[in-house]
């Protein structure tokens, strides 16, 4: 029962923050695998609306990480 309730709130959380894995799992304080795990194979289990919604967060983030990895490398060789 708490599997399917936390793989709702980590979903919800993901769609209304626009948030990653990792920011998530920071959030929360738990592994990314964690978080992940329980996203990508739970939670099409339970509510695959969601599920579905959450995946397309994370394709959008997915497709955007080379560009903040890049402004990120950037920040930090400008100091």
């Amino acid at each position: 029962m708490k599997r399917k309730h936390q793989c709702r709130v980590y979903g919800n959380f993901i769609v209304e923050n626009n948030a990653t894995i990792r920011g998530t799992a920071q959030e929360f304080g738990v592994a990314k695998t964690t978080v992940y795990n329980h996203v990508t194979k739970t939670l099409p289990k339970v509510d695959e609306e969601l599920a579905e919604k959450v995946r397309k967060v994370l394709e959008k983030n997915k497709a955007e990480r080379h560009i903040r990895g890049g402004l990120a490398n950037r920040a930090k060789y400008r100091k």
